[in-house]
């Protein structure tokens, strides 16, 4: 099978391990493509592409000319707004992300979070570097337990689910709210379905896991954020989009709420970005998923995939696009500059 092959922005290097790339390039029809010469490498080699590795855009006139095409594969690990979609679906081209590599590393720095909101590891490390530790009951004033404490969910996908398994030795009362999967469906899962507003009144704890959409942005803001417990505590592992950042500041710059965040709505963080400044926040840059193991899983669950699909079989190992969704998926592009 021929595979035009263009992963920037990432690199053959960060997503194959050694073995998985020497499987790709010996057993597959690679067509590398350099970045300054795309177009009209594009424009030569899509009629005889029988799969493209490429977040580069791909409209009604590029996939015309692939006539050949039978998956489109994103390695980025977004689906962007910059693919026809529906032009894919009619013909039958599977358009796949390996999105899932990154469940289980981001579940568990969400859990590390959690633990240090909860127990104030973070402020208590610096306050002892600083001469100002306070020792046993004393410096416990604000700690709590997760377990058998409350525990909601925005969002229940891949991520939702890695942390959820996480949490099970905890034995806490778990809900979600996730308008995209059933009730009963949430249940199968072993999680309770609510409405966001009793998600936000109900449990100490929030992670905010949901994917960007055209209907959540900001879906958290200052009405939302208020309704949630006093000293109660916000996760936000997915995209800083779904939050108010103003809103998520002043809560916390009060008091009243203890946040953790892997994501900002600018990134890199500017370094005059008062963000920086807002006491009662746990920072991470976001970081939780870029682990070499993660990143390399990319290039196994292409492979994994790629052989399904020169067998004539479907696709198991990544995720698909769905016709349903998919054109309401609003994330940004990774930028590795």
């Amino acid at each position: 099978m021929r595979v035009l092959y263009d992963p920037a922005p990432r690199q053959t290097d960060e997503i194959f391990s050694i073995d998985d790339r020497n499987r790709f390039f010996s057993e597959f029809d690679v067509i590398e493509i350099d970045p300054s010469e795309r177009d009209a490498a594009y424009e030569r080699y899509l009629p005889e592409a029988d799969i493209i590795i490429s977040q580069q855009a791909m409209e009604a006139d590029r996939l015309e000319r692939a006539a050949k095409l039978k998956a489109l594969i994103n390695v980025e690990t977004n689906f962007l707004p910059n693919v026809d979609y529906a032009a894919c679906l009619r013909r039958g081209v599977h358009v796949l992300t390996p999105a899932s590599v990154f469940a289980l590393p981001v579940a568990e720095m969400g859990l590390c979070m959690a633990l240090s909101l909860a127990r104030d590891v973070h402020s208590s490390h610096s306050d002892f570097l600083s001469g100002n530790e306070k020792y046993g009951l004393e410096g416990n004033t604000e700690a709590e337990l997760l377990t058998c404490g409350n525990i909601g969910f925005v969002g229940f996908g891949d991520l939702g689910r890695a942390l959820h398994k996480l949490l099970a030795p905890f034995q806490a009362k778990v809900s979600a709210f996730d308008p995209w999967l059933p009730d009963n469906h949430l249940r199968r899962l072993g999680v309770e379905p609510a409405s966001l507003d009793d998600l936000l009144q109900q449990n100490r704890v929030i992670f905010v896991v949901a994917s960007i959409t055209t209907e959540n942005a900001h879906l958290l803001d200052a009405e939302k954020l208020s309704m949630m417990q006093d000293q109660a505590m916000l996760v936000l592992l997915s995209r800083a989009a779904i939050v108010d950042f103003n809103a998520l500041a002043n809560e916390a710059s009060k008091g009243r709420l203890r946040i953790a965040t892997d994501v900002f709505p600018e990134e890199p963080v500017a370094a005059d970005d008062p963000i920086r400044n807002v006491p009662g926040i746990l920072f991470s840059a976001h970081r939780a998923g870029a682990l070499t193991s993660a990143l390399q899983q990319i290039g196994a669950l292409v492979l994994e995939d790629m052989t399904q699909i020169a067998k004539g079989l479907p696709p198991v190992a990544c995720r698909r696009a769905e016709p349903e969704t998919v054109g309401r998926l609003r994330s940004k592009p990774v930028d590795l500059s």
